[in-house]
């Protein structure tokens, strides 16, 4: 499944796709999202996409490089 791309998506269609995204498992061995969230929440992790103010990509490249502030 692919980000909804900011311009022509609302807010609540970026946040389900986080949600749905980063869905919690409860198998951190299977799933890793914790890992790659840092262990923060998934919505606190993408706020900026789900905001709209930077591109799915952008948020990922940002969190893999800085982990969540």
């Amino acid at each position: 499944m692919k980000a909804p791309e900011i311009s022509n998506s609302t807010r609540k269609e970026r946040e389900q796709y986080i949600q749905k995204r980063f869905r919690c498992i409860g198998d951190c061995e299977l799933c890793g999202n914790c890992k790659i969230l840092h262990g923060k929440d998934a919505e606190e992790a993408f706020v900026e996409y789900i905001e709209g103010r930077v591109s799915f990509l952008d948020a990922a490249m940002e969190l893999r490089h800085n982990g969540v502030k």
